[in-house]
């Protein structure tokens, strides 16, 4: 493989699909709701998050009850909203929330 990781044909491929189409189903979203994955190296949620931040979308953060956000996280996101992913009772909360921050904030954007 070359020095120039950016020549690499998987790099390539991922970029292609980032500008071709995460950034346009972004940009026709009124919001970005984000999922704080369990994972500290997740390449997926930091781009998404990152280009929802220069899209300017206001941002749903998810967060389960036991995960530490990072301050910074805390400052960019619009809403965040902690609860408890692993159970069905857990699940429809955090979903009837969600639907009503969603509401407010399309809402808030028209």
């Amino acid at each position: 493989m070359s020095d120039d990781w950016t020549k690499d044909p998987a790099w390539k491929e991922y970029e292609r699909h980032v500008l071709m189409d995460m950034v346009p189903k972004l940009s026709e979203s009124a919001l970005t709701i984000s999922l704080v994955p369990t994972d500290e190296g997740d390449v997926k949620f930091w781009v998404e998050l990152g280009a929802s931040i220069m899209l300017d979308k206001p941002i749903i953060v998810v967060v389960a009850n036991d995960r530490r956000l990072p301050e910074r996280l805390r400052r960019v996101a619009d809403e965040i909203v902690v609860g408890d992913l692993m159970t069905d009772e857990g699940r429809k909360e955090l979903s009837e929330r969600l639907a009503l921050l969603s509401h407010r904030l399309n809402e808030e954007a028209e």
